[in-house]
């Protein structure tokens, strides 16, 4: 970024700089600045105010440019120096002489930009969030309104616990008439269960009749051996 002043009606330069106190606009003799290298002299014209009125408008300026408003991307000497054409009437600053500060304040305003659209953004996410907990739980959600607070703070916190805690409860709570229509269908297969179980189950007259059988078979087996005779 290039140091300029302008020099108009005498020997003296006038440009600005930062400081903590009083005004940032100063003088000095032309290409003289102790703290910069001299480069080049730009001719942008002739003014038709006075000496008086030149020393009245730097006066003015003197006011408006205080030091401690000094910014390297937004409001340099350059920028005053523009504005001291334009009081004077003359051209402004060639292009160049400011460009790096232009592109810089350029992305800074870009970069602002992004921010703004993301805090747009975060407010229409808390708008949806609040709207979807009001449609999920049948209430208003209690999250204040407030979308600047940070996302860790305990209100928000406490509606996202809320919110997923409301989404749990309705997707795995059975409906009541589910869970008779399970009852129901669990009863029915008790029953048929029981009735199999009663009809495989031996009677006792049936019990007894192979038991008798089983006696008779014993009696004619005992009947046909013959006799054993011991000597």
């Amino acid at each position: 970024i290039f140091h300029t002043a302008i020099q108009v009606y005498g020997n003296e330069e006038w440009s600005f700089g930062y400081c903590e106190n009083g005004s940032g606009v100063f003088s000095c003799p032309p290409a003289k600045n102790p703290m910069y290298t001299f480069r080049e002299s730009i001719v942008l014209g002739k003014t038709s105010c006075s000496p008086r009125t030149v020393n009245q408008i730097a006066r003015e300026l003197s006011r408006e440019w205080p030091g401690a408003s000094y910014e390297l991307l937004s409001r340099n000497c350059n920028h005053f120096c523009n504005e001291f054409c334009d009081k004077l009437g003359v051209p402004k600053l060639p292009g160049w002489v400011n460009r790096v500060a232009n592109a810089g304040d350029a992305a800074l305003e870009a970069a602002e930009t992004t921010a703004e659209k993301l805090k747009q953004a975060k407010k229409e996410i808390f708008t949806a969030c609040k709207a979807a907990s009001t449609y999920l739980t049948g209430s208003p959600s209690s999250t204040p309104s407030d979308a600047d607070d940070t996302a860790g703070s305990t209100s928000n916190t406490l509606f996202e616990g809320t919110w997923i805690r409301s989404i749990i409860g309705i997707s795995m709570k059975p409906s009541k008439s589910l869970m008779n229509d399970a009852s129901s269908s669990s009863d029915d297969e008790t029953s048929d269960d029981k009735s199999e179980t009663y009809g495989k189950q031996p009677g006792r007259d049936q019990n007894e009749g192979e038991k008798d059988a089983r006696q008779e078979d014993q009696g004619t087996k005992s009947e046909n051996e013959p006799p054993n005779h011991h000597s």
